[in-house]
């Protein structure tokens, strides 16, 4: 009878265990089933003079994996975003690049400058070399320099902003067809690899624009505090349009000059709605022009619906950088949709290649990435400074009015002939 009672609770507790067991095993099972949680790394220029613009790209790309997080993440996690401030210089941003690495990120993001950019591209080819099947994703959302699509191109590099032929090819064209664009041509720029690609396509442009260049000015980037003596070169020049690929901190400057000279003359820029740019130049601003990826005017509705949502999320409009950024953020979370967690993580390769099919709808229109470059193709507005446009900026009487909107196959350029792109095995 003692017998057959141990056997019984025996079996009792066998099966109570084995009961036990299963439960463990399923949430054992369930909890490998959620991915772990993407890290995305923003190596960017977060103070000195550079900070007013890597800001910019920080609240927009905030503002896009806020909205993501907000509808559940990826692969049931909410991605991380982890800030590194590179100083607006090549070597903290390699340093940036390593912390990143040490903290198990997987997305590198980044804007402001394209030597910085140089840097951070070749950075991450190095390691994807290195480390098979532990590859980095780089997202350039403002390094325009041509090199980046060129011979530093490679697979794990996208570029999600135009570049100086697409700029001034774009601003040409559209001047042009608006009878302002004149005869005689100057070109400032800093002495970098992107103001010597803004020189060259200025140069390039001259026979389609029907111009002469009649002075050239390579300057420092980010070193200069008074621009007053390029102001009186450009005076004794005479040109009746100087044509500029200067940003942040060298363009607020040099506007600033323009106002303080009184100097009456027509600017075509590729960033003059970086915020602060019309205050600091005041009236002399009236008539130049900008090529940009939005025009929320020309936009409609749907530049409203955009600006609006914003807005509510940020506090302002979204002007100089802060489009592309986002458009780059939104083409990232259509890839990651595409992709699914593998052991529980994130393939980078695999999001690569979904990324080269990605597309999403701008408020001017379709955006892609050509997969041959991995060079973002998408809609561009040039604009003019005037008291009639729909949105004032910097608290002026003042906006930009949408003079012409390209197609992204209009804006298109070709693929450079230096593109070093290679996909992987």
């Amino acid at each position: 009878m003692i017998r057959k009672m141990i056997v019984a609770l025996s079996m009792f507790i066998s099966k109570k265990w084995y009961c036990v067991s299963l439960a463990l095993c399923g949430v054992i099972f369930a909890t490998s089933a959620l991915a772990a949680p993407v890290k995305m790394a923003m190596v960017e220029s977060l103070s000195g003079p550079q900070a007013s613009t890597g800001i910019l790209y920080l609240t927009a790309v905030r503002y896009v994996i806020n909205s993501i997080n907000a509808t559940g993440g990826w692969g049931g996690e909410q991605i991380q975003l982890i800030e590194y401030d590179n100083q607006g210089g090549t070597s903290g941003a390699s340093d940036k690049v390593k912390a990143a690495i040490a903290d198990g990120v997987q997305v590198i993001i980044q804007g402001s400058s394209s030597a910085v950019a140089g840097q951070i591209t070749e950075d991450v080819r190095k390691h994807n070399l290195r480390n098979p099947g532990k590859e980095l994703l780089y997202l350039n959302f403002g390094g325009e320099a041509l090199e980046l699509t060129g011979e530093k191109n490679h697979f794990y590099h996208f570029r999600f902003c135009t570049n100086s032929d697409i700029r001034v090819k774009a601003l040409v064209s559209a001047m042009k067809q608006a009878g302002v664009l004149g005869k005689n041509i100057y070109s400032m720029n800093q002495n970098y690899s992107w103001g010597l690609d803004m020189q060259n396509a200025i140069l390039g442009n001259a026979p389609q624009g029907g111009y002469q260049i009649v002075g050239t000015t390579l300057h420092d980037v980010n070193k200069i505090q008074d621009f007053s003596p390029y102001i009186a070169k450009i005076k004794d020049a005479k040109p009746d349009t100087v044509i500029t690929g200067n940003w942040s901190n060298d363009l607020l400057l040099l506007m600033k000059a323009a106002h303080s000279a009184n100097l009456k003359i027509r600017f075509a820029t590729c960033f003059l709605d970086q915020p602060g740019n019309l205050a600091n130049a005041g009236d002399s601003a009236l008539g130049s022009f900008v090529a940009h990826p939005l025009n929320i005017e020309a936009a409609g509705k749907e530049g409203d619906k955009f600006a609006q949502a914003y807005k509510a999320k940020t506090g302002h409009l979204p002007s100089y950088v802060e489009p592309q950024a986002v458009y780059g953020m939104m083409l990232l979370e259509e890839a990651l949709k595409k992709v699914k967690p593998e052991a529980g993580t994130l393939n980078i390769t695999s999001l690569a290649k979904a990324l080269e099919n990605a597309q999403i709808t701008t408020p001017l229109g379709k955006a892609t990435i050509r997969s041959a470059d991995h060079q973002v193709i998408m809609p561009i507005a040039v604009s003019v400074v005037s008291k009639d446009a729909k949105y004032k900026v910097d608290g002026t009487n003042m906006g930009f009015k949408p003079v012409k909107v390209f197609t992204a196959e209009e804006a298109a350029v070709p693929v450079q002939a230096s593109n070093k792109l290679q996909r992987p095995k």
